[in-house]
């Protein structure tokens, strides 16, 4: 019984050992300004937050660290694909965690990419869209 019982332990131990590393790694992005559905006047203020990474700038190739990236009425660019380099498509390759943003009224969809220093996109998991409306 007593063997039985280590055994368990044992088997309990090794498992959530090996899961430390996959919760470690556990990661996200989030608009920490504006909330979504917030009505701004142009330009205004966005503050990007990421959790289970480090902020570096572009070229910076550390594992589980990357640059935010601003998708102005665009989706998540799916991971290991290069984020664009247009009006469309903002980066911050400075490490930068606030920017303000010009744009005319009107209504926006705002997604945030974070991407390693190559500026290849991890993927909708970093991703979070919000919608603003400009007045």
């Amino acid at each position: 019984m007593k063997s039985r019982i280590f055994s368990l332990l044992f088997s309990a131990t090794l498992l959530s050992a090996s899961l430390l590393p996959q919760m470690a790694q556990a990661a996200s992005v989030s608009f920490l300004e504006p909330a979504d559905g917030a009505v701004v006047s142009s330009p205004f203020t966005v503050k990007f937050g990421v959790s289970g990474m480090e902020v570096k700038p572009a070229g910076d190739m550390t594992a589980n660290t990357g640059h935010h990236h601003l998708l102005i009425n665009e989706d998540s660019i799916p991971a290991g694909q290069s984020i664009p380099i247009d009006d469309k498509h903002l980066h911050f390759g400075k490490g930068q965690t606030e920017t303000s943003v010009t744009l005319p009224p009107g209504k926006y969809k705002l997604t945030m990419q974070f991407a390693n220093g190559a500026h290849q996109s991890y993927g909708p998991e970093l991703s979070k869209t919000i919608n603003v409306t400009v007045k």
